[in-house]
């Protein structure tokens, strides 16, 4: 593990290094294309619930202060904020609430379908991961609205918990997105299937499949 997060910190300021044309152009093709933030910015439940964090505290009361004080305790793991590009027009979610994005849908933005399709949205992440929030492979990352009512349906959605969420891993290249129950309990599988298995070869695998989806664009929406 401790080669792990090696790795993940040189591919990640190699990454980020590479990707300075994009940073400098794309904000402004971002900006062109709809009124909002460059970035998207979203707290999303990690690995190992610290309590008394203050970070934990702040951050999930910014998500959602009325469901904290509801269900203080069923955050199952450690809230952070994940950095993307904003694929999406601003405020998606302010009448629909939080939900999935569905193909073709309405919210996504013209630039934002192809960055979503070449997974170029989530080079931001980069910086979680040097953050330590974050690493290259790994089960994606929920929201905590999700990660309360997942936990409920979905048997071992918890049990993904137990590494650090990733930028890409195996339940991504074999399924996509999420749009449904019954395609998180399929991901569930590959996650746990992933974290009960998990070797630097089967990592280097994975990425070797994300470059195949990035190219093709199979399963974006």
């Amino acid at each position: 593990m401790a080669f792990k997060r090696m790795f993940d910190i040189v591919i990640a300021v190699i990454g980020l290094f590479l990707s300075v044309p994009i940073f400098l152009i794309l904000p402004i093709v971002i900006k062109l294309d709809s009124p909002g933030p460059v970035f998207f910015r979203q707290v999303r439940i990690g690995v190992n619930r610290r309590k008394g964090d203050r970070r934990h505290a702040r951050l999930i009361a910014s998500a959602d202060r009325r469901r904290l004080d509801r269900r203080r305790d069923n955050v199952y793991g450690k809230p952070f904020e994940i950095i993307k590009f904003r694929t999406m027009v601003q405020d998606a979610e302010i009448k629909c609430g939080p939900v999935w994005a569905t193909s073709n849908d309405p919210r996504i933005t013209r630039i934002g379908a192809f960055l979503r399709r070449t997974r170029i949205d989530e080079i931001p992440q980069f910086i979680n991961i040097l953050k330590g929030d974050m690493s290259l492979v790994g089960p994606r990352p929920e929201r905590p609205y999700f990660v309360e009512k997942l936990a409920e349906k979905v048997p071992g959605f918890i049990d993904r918990l137990q590494m650090t969420p990733g930028i890409t891993g195996l339940a991504q290249v074999k399924n996509g997105y999420d749009t449904s129950v019954d395609a998180v309990r399929q991901k569930v599988e590959y996650d746990l299937a992933y974290i009960r298995g998990w070797s630097l070869l089967t990592d280097l695998k994975v990425l070797c499949a994300t470059v195949v989806v990035v190219v093709t664009g199979r399963g974006a929406c």
